[in-house]
């Protein structure tokens, strides 16, 4: 089993899971309040009163014993790991604040605590076919949600009404929520890489979305330019066509065993060539599952990471000019083997919303 792979890596007796994400990896429980205890050959999960039922549903099917526990969840645990002789223990050093882990040191005083750094997020990477498909589904609803959304596209329309229409769509078709806050940006404010939805009304010139759903726990983020109007510069078009491309490029050379730094290049060398290096700041991409952002970083910053087949990562350049707009275009991209495979579907042609 993998906590138990887990344990032996660390070397430890016992592993902690108290960041609700991981609890929901490795136990399956959705709610809001659980913490999951990881011993040799034996699997618990503690929660309140409030949890039982939905918690039995849950956890029991991914082999974790239901502990209700309404006064002291460390309480219990700390009986646990004194029933299993446990010495060491692995905690999530990265997700615990000062606070929990005074906590934890005054409620297992005789336990050696160890870092667990981020052995979660890592074996997050590797997605399994259960999650792959519900990030299909994930995005499904998201395109569909923006095919729905654009014809209330217009001009004079508030970014934030576009924003909101397009979270109304996605939760109508079964999200349960925005991945993140949707970015909407007109005009000079498309050179924003984050340029949240605002007051602004919507005026010629491009029009930045970048935008996600979470669907079942999984995430999906993808990004769209368009022209708002009927007559797009020379320099619209080109600097559209330059992150097109750069997209693509990226995309084709995806594959098991190249490294983010080796991919990153292939779409910054391109827009380098083009006269445009200095507008694109970010990284190529990232990876995203239970979290809009989770590893690998596709980015110049890490040199040595390698995809591996399983991931799920974004590939989304852009050229940002200032006092003049911006152009980012966002897929969604499965790591296979010898190849990949494009899990987004929205065109990606230069799409004029006529005024």
């Amino acid at each position: 089993m993998r906590l138990e792979r887990l344990m032996n890596e660390k070397g430890v007796d016992a592993i902690l899971i108290s960041n609700l994400l991981n609890v929901r990896y490795f136990t399956g429980f959705t709610g809001t309040t659980g913490t999951a205890l990881a011993v040799k050959n034996k699997r618990f999960f503690v929660t309140d009163f409030r949890y039982v039922s939905q918690g039995k549903e849950e956890v029991e099917k991914n082999g974790f014993e239901l502990i209700c526990e309404n006064i002291s969840t460390f309480k219990k645990i700390g009986e646990l790991l004194k029933e299993f002789e446990v010495k060491k223990i692995g905690i999530e050093n990265q997700s615990v604040t000062l606070d929990q882990f005074k906590i934890f040191q005054n409620n297992f005083p005789e336990v050696e605590f160890i870092y667990l750094d981020d052995i979660f997020i890592k074996e997050r990477e590797i997605k399994t076919e259960e999650e792959i498909q519900i990030i299909r589904e994930s995005i499904k609803i998201a395109e569909k949600a923006l095919k729905e959304t654009m014809p209330k596209i217009k001009i004079g329309v508030k970014e934030r009404e576009i924003a909101a229409e397009l979270e109304y769509q996605m939760r109508k078709l079964g999200a349960s929520k925005a991945s993140f806050d949707i970015i909407v940006a007109s005009n000079e404010r498309s050179a924003l890489p984050h340029g949240v939805a605002s007051e602004k009304v919507v005026e010629e010139g491009f029009l930045t979305i970048d935008y996600g759903c979470f669907y079942k726990g999984y995430a999906s983020d993808i990004t769209r330019t368009f022209y708002v109007g009927d007559n797009p510069t020379e320099k619209h078009l080109e600097i559209y066509e330059i992150v097109r491309e750069a997209n693509e490029k990226a995309i084709k050379a995806i594959k098991d065993g190249i490294t983010v730094h080796e991919l990153d290049a292939i779409a910054r060398d391109f827009i380098k060539e083009k006269g445009y290096g200095d507008y694109f700041g970010h990284g190529l991409g990232h990876g995203f599952g239970l979290q809009i952002h989770e590893y690998p970083g596709v980015s110049f910053k890490a040199e040595n990471k390698v995809l591996k087949e399983g991931m799920v990562i974004t590939i989304e350049p852009g050229i940002y000019l200032p006092n003049f707009g911006g152009v980012r275009i966002e897929d969604d991209i499965l790591v296979k083997k010898n190849s990949y495979e494009v899990l987004t579907t929205l065109d990606k042609k230069l799409k004029l919303i006529k005024k």
